[in-house]
């Protein structure tokens, strides 16, 4: 079992809509998964509700013993854990669980400034884990056609962590899909532009699992 950890204590970062997707995403590479949702708002939980023959099975573990939790799921390929905002014991509880952490950033100062104490917290256990635990910054909610992205992600440099190529950008695809409680997979032409940046998505992740 593989846990990737979606981790950002700043709201609007689109922790959501990557955790859903990639959890369809490798659901569709024939991966079975299965979605946690770890932020009390239960934003997953309330995606997953609204389409009762959505494939992707979600739970909810908002409890700081979410590490201790996870440990009774052994049947499944890869969790995806949708973290949880604002809540430092919830997000210690992620990084345990976690083989790797993907940390959502949006093209903005604010947002990159936010990261920090996370940031803090995801290298000091590298350290303790002699670097076995993997994280990566990816650049979420760009908009098309501006520099910001490239700028953006020459400055998460300074963090010491590396930042995927693949860029989740600002699409009206995503929110349209969710308000139906599906994922671009299923609502979008297989050559969408959507499609084709949440598949490199997932593929340049399993690339840290030696899986691609």
């Amino acid at each position: 079992m593989k846990v990737i950890a979606v981790l950002n204590q700043k709201g609007g970062s689109g922790k959501t809509t990557i955790a859903t997707h990639l959890a369809r995403g490798l659901q569709l590479k024939g991966h079975s998964v299965l979605l946690v949702d770890s932020d009390q708002q239960g934003s997953a939980r309330d995606w997953r509700a609204v389409d009762e023959d959505n494939p992707v099975p979600v739970i909810g573990l908002d409890r700081p013993t979410l590490d201790k939790d996870l440990k009774s799921v052994s049947d499944k390929d890869y969790v995806v854990i949708d973290g949880s905002p604002q809540a430092t014991s919830l997000a210690i509880s992620a990084i345990k669980a976690a083989d790797f952490i993907l940390i959502p950033v949006q093209p903005s100062p604010y947002d990159i400034w936010a990261t920090s104490d996370l940031v803090d917290l995801v290298q000091q256990r590298i350290e303790m884990m002699d670097g076995q635990l993997k994280a990566a910054f990816v650049v979420s909610r760009a908009i098309q056609n501006t520099n910001i992205g490239k700028e953006v992600a020459t400055a998460l440099l300074d963090y010491n962590l590396p930042v995927l190529e693949t860029r989740v950008m600002q699409r009206v695809a995503y929110p349209n899909s969710a308000a139906l409680g599906k994922t671009v997979f299923d609502t979008e032409s297989p050559n969408s532009n959507a499609i084709q940046e949440i598949t490199a998505l997932v593929s340049e992740i399993q690339i840290f699992f030696g899986e691609e």
